[in-house]
């Protein structure tokens, strides 16, 4: 005996299958956790998509998400301008805010270099970079970027553009594992790494 597929439910499914990490069991589960919550959790679930998609722009200074522009990080007077923190994406940001120990401020690259995947440098940040370098030089650029085979070859290219500034470039110790991601990794390995930090 076969039941009525539910067209509204098995839309809902299929929308949830897209999230990365969700199966066809969990996007089941999550579908059916809507329908039983009452209609508000519903509202305010479809509000917050809209909102995030609506208001959440990137900085036009450092490319961090906000909601204003520039962010609060970069009109934070008690912030130092002259370290920068250079990280691949908005997510290893906040992982390094986690710690409390940045006092400068950060530049977001929204990802790496891979040529196999087709990102070049072009397709990142990295001109925004080096301008932002040379109309107002920092003291030190620490390369944030996570400790694998395309992070390192990016902190390589990015550190030959810096070269002729004659600024100190600094990368994270190397407390962090071969091939790990900043977002993952504890606070107090974090914390360990932005202290060791060394020259390139």
């Amino acid at each position: 005996m076969s039941t009525e597929p539910i067209e509204s439910l098995a839309r809902l499914k299929e929308q949830f299958r897209k999230l990365p990490g969700i199966g066809a069991r969990g996007a089941e589960r999550l579908a059916f956790h809507v329908l039983r919550e009452p209609r508000e959790f519903a509202s305010a679930l479809a509000r917050a998509i809209i909102d995030v998609k609506d208001k959440v722009i990137h900085c036009r200074k450092c490319f961090n998400l906000t909601e204003s522009d520039p962010c609060s990080i970069c009109t934070d007077a008690r912030r130092d301008p002259k370290e920068i923190w250079v990280v691949e994406q908005p997510k290893d940001l906040i992982a390094l805010e986690a710690t409390g120990l940045v006092r400068g401020v950060y530049h977001v690259l929204m990802g790496h270099i891979a040529p196999l995947d087709g990102i070049e440098p072009e397709h990142l940040t990295i001109d925004a970079l080096v301008r932002r370098v040379k109309a107002d030089p920092p003291g030190e650029v620490i390369l944030a970027l996570n400790p694998t085979l395309e992070g390192d070859g990016t902190a390589l290219h990015i550190q030959s553009l810096l070269a002729d500034f004659g600024i100190k470039v600094t990368r994270p110790a190397r407390g962090l594992a071969v091939g790990s991601q900043l977002e993952y990794a504890s606070v107090g390995m974090l914390e360990s790494a932005i202290r060791g930090r060394s020259d390139m």
